[in-house]
């Protein structure tokens, strides 16, 4: 029997506003495909990065494109070549995964060798608002471990204060996503630093951000918006800590896994992170995770309505996914 694909846009309520300094949403938009062979499934999900100009509908257009080549049996390696990163490839790729697990009987994370799997602490973001309001959030939530808290615009330093007095036991990444500037980076590094932050995200724009290799970094320095493919990575030595891998910028768990593994030789730490989405995207980067420095995979944990079976999470810890779910 030939494989059969399937391709279905859907949305999952957020539980009320998630918002960073490029804007909010109230849902998360979600791809997810579906391949069957022999009476095996296997699922991927992606969601569409606007920042990058993909959409929906563009999105689901070319995973169509790619129908004639998946029900003639493309696999994962070929597949890195027959299309960009992005998210199209991530929900075909983790497709594939899911599909040869099913078909092997050999997990994912056997197969990647990540056994023996184990729960992880994730971080818990709080998105972007006036300080008072982001105090209340960190205050709500003051008993996770780990808190992403996004900031990017003016009056950082007064978040950044609300935030770790009202988590002071909780270690604090900042997640500018590009908003600072070469004005004022260096003195929100050195705020940072006094209130012990643990790690901050992209602080500048991609290809904007030559000033952090000409200052001091008294808080690692980790890059989203910079970094994609291994193949990009040379570039970031000497201007980034670490990196954040997040399959849909690399466009699936193949890719992923090369450039945690070429981040590693390069000396970076490894952050594993998402976009907003359901247990079904956060499966694989769960297993992606196993050993990485930071781990920051709580889309579910933001929906007011998951997929079910899910994942499990335990307060800010994550269990790898059962088979029922994915891989």
């Amino acid at each position: 029997m030939a494989r059969v694909i399937s391709v279905e846009m859907e949305r999952f309520p957020i539980a009320g506003t998630f918002t960073i300094s490029r804007g909010s949403k109230t849902e998360a938009e979600v791809i997810t495909v579906t391949i069957t062979d022999n009476g095996h499934i296997g699922r991927g999900e992606c969601v569409p990065y606007r920042l990058y100009g993909e959409t929906m509908d563009g999105v689901h257009a070319a995973i169509d494109a790619m129908r004639g080549e998946i029900v003639r049996g493309i696999d994962r390696m070929a597949l890195l070549t027959a299309m960009p990163a992005g998210a199209a490839r991530n929900a075909i790729d983790c497709a594939l995964w899911d599909l040869e697990a099913k078909l092997s009987g050999t997990s994912v994370a056997a197969a990647i060798g990540a056994l023996p799997t184990k729960p992880l602490e994730t971080a818990y973001t709080l998105s972007l608002a006036e300080p008072e309001a982001m105090a209340a959030q960190a205050r709500a939530n003051a008993q996770r471990p780990l808190l992403k808290v996004k900031i990017g615009g003016d009056n950082d330093t007064a978040r950044i204060r609300a935030v770790t007095a009202a988590a002071p036991n909780s270690r604090i990444i900042l997640d500018a996503n590009e908003g600072w500037t070469d004005d004022n980076v260096e003195a929100n590094l050195a705020f940072a630093a006094e209130l012990g932050i643990t790690l901050i995200e992209q602080p500048l724009p991609a290809g904007k951000d030559a000033i952090l290799r000409r200052i001091a970094h008294p808080v690692p320095i980790c890059a989203d918006e910079s970094v994609h493919e291994a193949n990009g990575l040379e570039a970031l030595v000497g201007l980034y800590d670490a990196v954040n891998i997040k399959l849909d910028k690399a466009g699936g768990l193949t890719e992923a896994l090369k450039l945690r593994d070429r981040a590693r030789d390069l000396g970076f730490g490894i952050m594993v992170g998402c976009m907003v989405g359901t247990s079904l995207a956060m499966a694989p980067a769960v297993l992606l995770a196993q050993d990485a420095d930071f781990v920051d995979l709580d889309g579910p944990l933001l929906l007011a309505r998951d997929r079910e079976p899910g994942l499990v999470y335990r307060g800010s810890l994550v269990s790898p996914p059962e088979r029922a779910l994915w891989g």
